[in-house]
């Protein structure tokens, strides 16, 4: 699959960590078209962005990013979270989503957006 052209949606409270991630997401191809570094701007962009997939960091500045992941679900857009905490810090109906742990590298990030992304397609 294809990476090339993929538009992403970044939730992610620490502004050098989404910078990093901005980069990391271009030079696989994707178009960052929405990135949030606070929960309310995470709904508000949630309901309206068109994109193919999501990166969401679970804690939001000590809120749970479960709201937005519950709009991304409901409107059918994948996404995989992102934490230092472990999978434990999955929100319980998102249990068995993709994790990734923090710290991770470019091939963990594409590995992570690859699985969701090809779960979606046979989904569909």
């Amino acid at each position: 699959m294809s990476l090339a052209g993929m538009r992403v949606f970044i939730v992610e409270d620490e502004t050098m960590i989404l910078i990093v991630l901005e980069d990391s997401l271009a030079t696989m191809g994707f178009e960052v078209v929405a990135s949030a570094l606070e929960l309310d701007e995470a709904l508000a962009k949630a309901a309206q962005i068109t994109c193919d997939v999501a990166v969401l960091d679970i804690n939001i500045a000590g809120r749970s990013v479960e709201p937005v992941a519950n709009l991304l679900e409901s409107r059918g857009i994948p996404f995989v979270f992102a934490s230092g905490y472990g999978r434990a810090a999955l929100p319980v109906r998102h249990g068995g989503r993709p994790l990734l742990t923090k710290p991770y590298n470019a091939e963990a990030l594409r590995a992570a957006l690859l699985k969701v992304l090809a779960k979606s397609e046979a989904d569909a």
